[in-house]
């Protein structure tokens, strides 16, 4: 019997993977955009037809979220982002300034190795792939274990498809044998030029210390703010989309709720209404044992799962139409579970007496799990809104949308995205919604269009100004002098 270590077998894929994907960025650096553009659209066109099995593949293989809710997901990330970046110049010419003979040229950054969660891994592995396609850079995939048979489907069909409309071998590729060992040596490779991670914690420390680029797609802990001009029936039935789509597997999710007193039994009403349930005491205890294992990691048997078998394995019961399980607090503790990350469809309730004293807690919320990449406020007070965008530790703050729906956008205009960075956490190096623009660097390049001459004749024109200006100043210095002189000298007459 043959015994293969799969660790050693993963490291020396990668090594494999990283040199071919280094040969393969020469011949992508040689592309036009218009290439490019031919490639990423045989891209799509191909992976839209297997959208629904892709997002079978991925609930059945995972466990987590609603398969139609993943499709719906998966569709939006293909049309929307053929429709963004269509036009969209990332390589090359980028821009040109006749007028002031600048311009700006996109340059590819190389090999970039892009770390898939489970939680969305056909989105986020459609979305990697053309983004970097797109920006003429050869991309190495790296799967959670739990979702290695989605992740490999979808990129073979991505990577088939793409080799018919003219890309190099190697162009795109992903360890078949994953093993964390295998992902840290193509971390650190030396051929990989840039690390795409979305939402891998388990790697962002090794990232870190690689010293190459990050781009990190982080844990989200975001509270959404109910201030007392807001719409209530509107808010409320924004966050229940919110947090129940795919049954919370979107980061960017609302976490928890802070709700101004003056309206909270307006908020309350509406939330059960909606198929919001407000657990007692002992069910927000018996439930928060359970969200997270003992060493802080989440665990996996709670995450995209429904209201009502998150509360059957709390050893309590819910109404069948219930969506939605509350926890009411009054301090963001950091270990407080209810306080962090849940991947399901899970909030914290807080009461606060003034919107002030709502920033202050929402503040605290994301300070407890490192800040956060997304806040939503629901709101009509422009002021109020003005003041939370400009005080909260977030990536982006949303204002009247649901925050799963809003980050990637799908209900506001920001940029189409799997990947959203988390910059102002201290991690990675952009809190942006990623772009191609995101993978290159860029080139400035400036004709000269003054003689060396300008500078002194610039600067000598201003030291004449300034001398001027002083004589003016010691003149009129001089003329009070003898007026003060003069003035003394009569009086003592």
């Amino acid at each position: 019997m043959n015994i293969i270590d799969n660790d050693l077998l993963s490291i020396q894929e990668a090594r494999i993977l990283a040199e071919n994907a280094a040969m393969a960025k020469k011949q992508l650096a040689q592309f036009s955009q218009e290439k490019l553009n031919t490639i990423v659209e045989g891209m799509l066109d191909a992976v839209v037809m297997h959208l629904g099995e892709l997002a079978l593949l991925s609930h059945e293989e995972t466990g987590y979220g609603k398969a139609e809710d993943k499709a719906a997901k998966n569709y939006f990330i293909c049309e929307s982002v053929r429709r963004k970046i269509r036009n969209m110049k990332c390589v090359g010419f980028i821009e040109e300034d006749a007028d002031n003979c600048t311009a700006k040229v996109g340059v590819p950054l190389g090999v970039i190795a892009a770390l898939v969660p489970s939680t969305n891994p056909v989105s986020t592995t459609i979305f990697n792939a053309v983004i970097a396609v797109k920006a003429g850079n050869a991309i190495i995939f790296s799967a959670h274990p739990r979702a290695v048979k989605t992740v490999g489907r979808t990129l073979d069909i991505l990577i088939k498809a793409a080799c018919e409309h003219g890309m190099p071998e190697y162009g795109i590729s992903y360890l078949h044998a994953v093993d964390r060992e295998g992902t840290n040596t193509l971390i650190r490779h030396p051929e990989v030029n840039l690390i795409l991670n979305t939402g891998v914690p388990a790697f962002l420390d090794e990232a870190n210390r690689s010293g190459k680029p990050l781009i990190y797609g982080g844990s989200g802990n975001g509270p959404a703010f109910i201030e007392r001009t807001a719409d209530v029936k509107q808010a409320v039935s924004d966050i229940i989309e919110s947090k129940t789509f795919d049954y919370g597997m979107v980061s960017a999710a609302e976490q928890s709720v802070v709700v101004e007193r003056c309206i909270e039994p307006e908020v309350r009403r509406e939330l059960t209404a909606q198929g919001a349930y407000f657990m007692t005491e002992e069910e927000s205890v018996r439930l928060g044992r359970l969200l997270y294992n003992s060493d802080g990691s989440i665990n996996a048997e709670f995450v995209g799962i429904s209201a009502k078998r998150l509360a059957s394995r709390a050893g309590f019961s819910v109404d069948g139409q219930v969506e939605l399980l509350i926890a009411e607090g009054k301090y963001a503790l950091s270990d407080n579970p209810y306080n962090k990350e849940k991947l399901c469809p899970v909030l914290a309730y807080y009461i606060e007496d003034d919107w002030q004293n709502a920033c202050e807690k929402c503040i605290e919320l994301l300070f407890a799990k490192n800040g956060g990449h997304t806040l939503v406020i629901h709101s009509t007070d422009d002021y109020v809104i003005r003041q939370f965008a400009l005080k909260k530790p977030v990536a982006r703050v949303l204002v009247n949308t649901p925050a799963s729906l809003g980050s990637m956008g799908v209900t506001t205009a920001l940029f189409p995205a799997m990947t959203l960075g988390s910059g102002v956490t201290g991690q990675g190096i952009t809190s942006e919604n990623v772009s191609p623009l995101n993978l290159v660097y860029i080139r400035t390049v400036g004709a000269g269009i003054r003689d060396s001459a300008y500078i002194r004749r610039y600067c000598g024109d201003q030291l004449a100004e300034i001398k001027e200006k002083r004589k003016m100043e010691r003149e009129e210095g001089m003329r009070l002098i003898r007026r003060l002189i003069g003035e003394a000298v009569s009086s003592a007459s």
